[in-house]
This record gives structure tokens, C-alpha cells and sequence, in this order.
């Protein structure tokens, strides 16, 4: 951008294309800290069903997709630990100009903290934070959807569920059948592909898996 010569100087396409601009793979329209404090508020009130399928598609995205959050985490894991206590997330969130409470702090670190284990780790701050729209990739949908059907059936039991949430170990001693019961839309006790997209796809209505659906059934 500095470049003397106009030739030689990068476009302003360019430079919102270009990694070392790009949040999370993206060029955000909202201030780093802004994006990643609604992404927080908004996994604080996902189930732990929804945030066991996040922490699945966390998994399946590129070093360039994370560039931006991995970065932000380095910068607020300051003992180099690979982990977040409370006081650097709040300390790191102060550092970006965020204003908030004790109380709203303990609520977002309770929030990303997914094992509830007291602190945040890199793949809990991920999942937390990523961009929701990295979800509306057919594909990662389906590969969380095939991690939770173990035998391949096309369904989601309620054993399959308590089992994909003991490996994560975020089960919160909640009624696995409540939450079966709250994306169960048929009431079948169990969860197809298209309630499952629908559990994904609340508050991102981006999210398109028709051609994936149509070869499920």
C-alpha cells in the first residue's frame, strides 16, 4: 500500500483480499472486537448439541479461515500458555476498546468455556468466535451431521447425542431428551438431516443444504 509506484501499489481490492487484512479468511465490516463480542453473546445461547457441531466444523476450516481469530487469541494469551483465564479475556477485550462489566466478562468466558474446565482453549475460542458464516458450507454441515450419526442411519438417537457430547465432554448433566426434544420437529425421538439444519441454520438463514438433503433420502 506503501509503494511509491501506482504500478507496483496494491488496489483497494487487493488489499481487502489480501490474508494479512482478512479477519477469519474475510474482510470483516465490523471492528475485530465488535464481531467477535455478538459471536460470543450469540454461543452463550446456542444448546450444547449446536456447539458440539460447531467445534466439528471448527475443525474442518483452513489456517486462512482462522487467521484473523488466531491471531486474537496469541494477543490475549499473554503467559503463552495456549489458553485464556478470565482476567487476560478481560484484559484482552479492554486492550480492543471494549467496555465491559465484571459481570458480562464472566458471562462470555463462561460462555466459550464449552468444558467448563475455568479456561478458554484455542479450539473452544475458535468455535466460539468463527464467523457464522463459515457454517453455510454445505459440507461442513454434513460432517457435522456424520459425526453425530455414528452408524450411519440417517438419524441422530438420542444415544448417539449423549455419546458425541461425553467425547467433547460437554454434557451439562442437562436431559439429553430436552435437548433432542427442542430440534425434534416430527417428535420421531430422533434427529434427521433437515431438523438438523434447522437446529444450524437458526439465526443464519444463509445456510443451504438442498443438494446434500436430496441424496439422503
Amino acid at each position: 500500500m506503501l509503494n511509491s509506484d501506482p504500478k507496483q501499489r496494491l488496489t483497494a481490492y487487493e488489499v481487502l483480499n489480501h490474508p494479512w487484512i482478512k479477519e477469519d479468511g474475510e474482510a470483516p465490516d465490523t471492528p475485530l472486537d465488535n464481531a467477535v463480542l455478538n459471536r460470543l453473546k450469540q454461543f452463550r445461547a446456542m444448546n450444547q448439541f449446536k456447539k458440539v457441531a460447531l467445534k466439528v466444523i471448527a475443525g474442518c476450516l483452513s489456517e486462512e479461515e482462522i487467521m484473523g481469530l488466531k491471531q486474537m487469541f496469541r494477543g490475549m494469551d499473554t503467559d503463552n500458555s495456549g489458553t485464556i483465564t478470565i482476567e487476560e479475556l478481560k484484559q484482552g477485550l479492554a486492550k480492543q476498546g471494549t467496555k465491559l462489566s465484571e459481570q458480562e466478562v464472566k458471562q462470555l468466558m463462561e460462555a466459550a468455556d464449552a468444558d467448563g474446565n475455568g479456561i478458554i482453549d484455542y479450539d473452544e475460542f475458535i468455535t466460539a468466535t468463527m464467523a457464522m458464516n463459515r457454517m453455510n458450507r454445505e459440507e461442513h454441515v454434513y460432517t457435522a451431521f456424520q459425526y453425530f450419526d455414528k452408524d450411519n442411519s440417517g438419524y441422530i438417537t438420542i444415544e448417539e447425542l449423549e455419546q458425541a457430547l461425553h467425547e467433547y465432554n460437554m454434557h451439562d448433566g442437562r436431559d439429553i431428551k430436552e435437548i433432542i426434544s427442542e430440534v425434534d420437529a416430527d417428535n420421531d425421538g430422533r434427529i434427521n438431516y433437515d431438523e438438523f439444519v434447522a437446529m444450524m441454520s437458526k439465526g443464519n438463514p444463509e445456510i443451504n443444504t438442498k443438494r446434500r438433503n436430496s441424496t439422503l433420502y
